[in-house]
């Protein structure tokens, strides 16, 4: 797949390395000149100075052919017009958003955007504990169609899944481990790969099976 990233934010830069370990082609743009210089001894011709709101700069950037445009930048109204030039000019067939107030998701759905990631509902879901106490899985964003959600869950100490190999937890079919963050390392999962203290696991997963993941990676004396 080709992916556009629009704004090297941490959540930016840490998708574009995840995408480029799994093997996809990507392009991440930000407009600060001095951070695309910091980056682009790691990103080289990856990374490219522009303002991802201009539809000039997503031409150039090949918006055209992208399968997926994500406008991961701090500003709502940048956002919003990057998936509102790739939906009406480039036919992007998936648009993800980073919205910073929840006031604002209505309008990127209106939109047609495919998916949105907010930092402050994910707090929402804690201060009104509608993620309970004891749970270890914490919803990032949900997908289209409100049966699928982006979860992380950290392998704590004793964890259930410590030292064990994913091909051997029993995951449900509604389950796919997306990446898995060690330290500074993305690690793109494979049957063999073994699950280790404090890292931090991406998954894709179906509602139904929110309570199993929540038992797997639970810690031993927690049951």
């Amino acid at each position: 797949m080709y992916i556009i990233i629009v704004g090297a934010s941490k959540a930016g830069i840490n998708l574009a390395k995840t995408l480029l370990s799994g093997g996809h082609e990507v392009t991440l743009i930000d407009q600060d000149k001095l951070k695309v210089s910091s980056l682009s001894e790691a990103f080289g011709d990856v990374i490219m100075l522009g303002n991802g709101a201009n539809a000039s700069v997503l031409k150039v950037a090949g918006a055209n052919r992208a399968d997926v445009i994500a406008a991961l930048t701090g500003d709502d109204a940048t956002n919003l017009v990057i998936c509102q030039l790739t939906k009406l000019m480039f036919k992007a067939p998936r648009t993800i958003s980073r919205v910073s107030d929840p006031a604002n998701e209505e309008i990127f759905q209106s939109i047609g955007v495919d998916a949105t990631i907010n930092s402050t509902r994910m707090l929402n879901y804690l201060i009104e504990e509608q993620v309970k106490a004891g749970d270890v899985v914490v919803p990032l964003f949900q997908l289209k169609g409100g049966n699928v959600e982006l979860v992380q869950v950290e392998v704590q100490r004793q964890s259930n899944v410590m030292d064990r190999k994913i091909k051997d937890l029993g995951l449900p079919a509604g389950v796919i481990i997306v990446s898995i963050y060690r330290g500074d390392e993305t690690i793109i999962p494979k049957g063999e790969t073994v699950f280790r203290q404090d890292d931090e696991v991406i998954a894709i997963v179906k509602k139904e099976h929110i309570d199993k993941i929540q038992q797997m990676f639970r810690t031993s004396a927690g049951q």
